[in-house]
């Protein structure tokens, strides 16, 4: 996982009592007809952030992203920005700019013009426009292509041209729509890169729409997870992966085991989770609140399960289980184990040897094992 440089330091405004946010949603309400698309939702954002809205179709992300940006009004609440509310302030007045998932270039004007389109009709004088149309192709690497037009260029390319246009009026904030969907999958790679090289740099907060998880943890500082118009879990990416509060956070983060079970006893800082007939119970560490005989869910990623041979003697779980299926993704391989009672355990392996070498097949029998803090028990 990887963030801004800002993020290994101490850039955490959000657990700063006296930061003040330069977005503010305060009890916001969106209704199309009798559709509640965004449901009484509270947030904050600061200034520098990368943030990251996360969820399935229909979650409510781009209804947010489209308040921000003044194509939509709230139902009810207010949107602050930088301390002014901006619902009655039309799209054009307000310090934001938005970069479309189709980048949206006029494809008879050149790069340099298109970057430019804004800047004629804005306040800036014009022996000023060519200097910074200058400064944004530069900030994007493409100094030597201002003369070409859209149809010359690569995807990639183009993307960072609506990016360049994107920031040429320095606006407090930018949206930036699904920016990467359109782009293979090496190149989405490189280019999150350069998207938080330039975030960092100018320090304009950015707000990214996207339903890629992986892209959302990369390049955010903080993710907002949706679901059906309402925040379910707003943290850093390492919190969201490693500490989801909630079942569908864990199982909508990456790859996840979900087992179900109940306490059977708890203590101060374990748990007991009893859950098959037949198999051992599993060993955890108890959350707050966790009471003996409640219904629960046992959640563990697939990287955190070992697999083995031979019973390890001294994990706090393993579990006996055939190997059913496996998938290889070149640097690991994914073992999915079938237990006694028919429920399915991922494991993950780093490929440190050459295929022919692999230590277990289909049909084998194994053991899957993690220690007793590698899961967390969440509610059922």
């Amino acid at each position: 996982m990887n963030l801004p440089a800002e993020q290994t330091g101490d850039f955490i405004p959000w657990e700063d009592a006296d930061a003040k946010p330069i977005i503010r949603f305060q009890g916001v309400t969106k209704k199309f007809g009798d559709f509640t698309a965004i449901d009484n939702l509270s947030l904050d954002i600061y200034e520098r952030e990368f943030f990251a809205l996360l969820g399935p179709s229909g979650c409510g992300k781009t209804t947010l992203m489209r308040m921000l940006a003044g194509f939509e009004t709230p139902t009810s609440g207010e949107i602050m920005l930088d301390g002014q509310n901006i619902a009655p302030v039309p799209p054009n007045k307000r310090p934001v700019n938005m970069m479309f998932q189709s980048y949206a270039l006029f494809p008879h004007l050149t790069l340099a013009d298109n970057i430019a389109f804004g800047l004629k009709r804005s306040d800036m004088p014009k022996s000023e426009i060519a200097g910074r149309v200058d400064e944004m192709l530069s900030l994007v690497q493409l100094s030597k292509f201002g003369s070409r037009k859209p149809h010359q260029i690569s995807g990639g390319q183009r993307q960072r041209v609506a990016l360049a246009r994107a920031l040429a009026k320095s606006p407090k904030l930018l949206l930036l729509d699904e920016p990467l969907a359109a782009l293979d999958k090496k190149l989405r790679e490189e280019t999150q890169f350069e998207l938080m090289d330039i975030q960092e740099k100018l320090g304009t907060t950015f707000v990214i729409v996207t339903h890629d998880q992986e892209e959302a943890m990369t390049v955010a500082s903080r993710v907002a997870v949706m679901d059906h118009g309402q925040l379910v879990q707003v943290a850093t990416p390492e919190q969201i992966y490693e500490f989801p509060n909630s079942r569908y956070v864990a199982d909508f983060i990456g790859d996840v085991n979900l087992i179900e079970g109940a306490a059977k006893s708890v203590t101060k800082d374990a748990a007991v989770i009893s859950w098959a007939e037949g198999l051992p119970d599993i060993n955890a560490a108890a959350p707050e609140g966790l009471a003996k005989g409640d219904n629960c869910c046992f959640a563990i990623r697939p990287e955190k399960v070992s697999i083995s041979a031979e019973k390890p003697t001294d994990a706090a779980n393993a579990l006996p289980g055939k190997v059913l299926d496996i998938g290889y993704l070149g640097n690991m391989s994914t073992y999915h184990v079938e237990l006694g009672n028919g429920q399915i355990i991922k494991a993950q392996v780093a490929n440190q040897r050459r295929l022919s070498r692999r230590a277990y097949t289909w049909d084998d029998q194994v053991w899957v094992s993690f220690t007793a803090t590698a899961g967390l028990v969440l509610s059922a």
